[in-house]
């Protein structure tokens, strides 16, 4: 394997661990309380109430799931291609909230709803985000990575 080679996977892995690990961590911190979560949703005042409510509880165990596979570098290009589509979403949600003036938490790490105006973090977290969808897009563009699963069962 040329040098080249094996930085380009370096960077796939770290990618991967940045895009996987931060989802792990979002839908672990959220998974035991899918009210908040749910609320966190709701707050953005974008989906139908009951809708918002249903992706409020399924979104953390979609964040688990996904960041499982991208740590793990199991059908990497997929969960890449899925976990920066909803990077773009979280982006876009929180771009909207700022423009429309609302004054809520991200939740994005747990937590959400209503906070105080000096409380918002807009700018960071839509940095935050873009950061973590260009790690998707490395990924989408170069699935290969050191330890990854699809290179051993899959040879990849």
């Amino acid at each position: 394997m040329r040098a080249s080679s094996r930085v380009l996977d370096a960077v796939g892995l770290l990618a991967r661990l940045i895009l996987g690990g931060a989802l792990l961590l979002a839908g672990g911190l959220k998974v035991g309380n899918p009210v908040a979560s749910a609320r966190a949703v709701q707050a953005y005042d974008v989906l139908p109430f009951e809708l918002a409510r249903y992706v409020g509880y399924g979104l953390p165990y979609a964040e688990v799931v996904l960041g499982a596979l991208l740590v793990l570098g199991l059908f990497t290009r997929v969960s890449a291609a899925i976990g920066a589509l909803l990077m773009v979403v979280f982006v876009v949600g929180i771009a909207q909230a700022w423009a429309r003036g609302l004054t809520i938490d991200c939740g994005c790490f747990g937590g959400g709803g209503q906070v105080a105006e000096n409380e918002t973090k807009y700018g960071r977290e839509i940095v935050r985000d873009i950061g973590f969808a260009l790690c998707g897009a490395w990924l989408l563009w170069r699935p290969q990575s050191m330890l990854s699963l699809d290179r051993y069962l899959l040879g990849r």
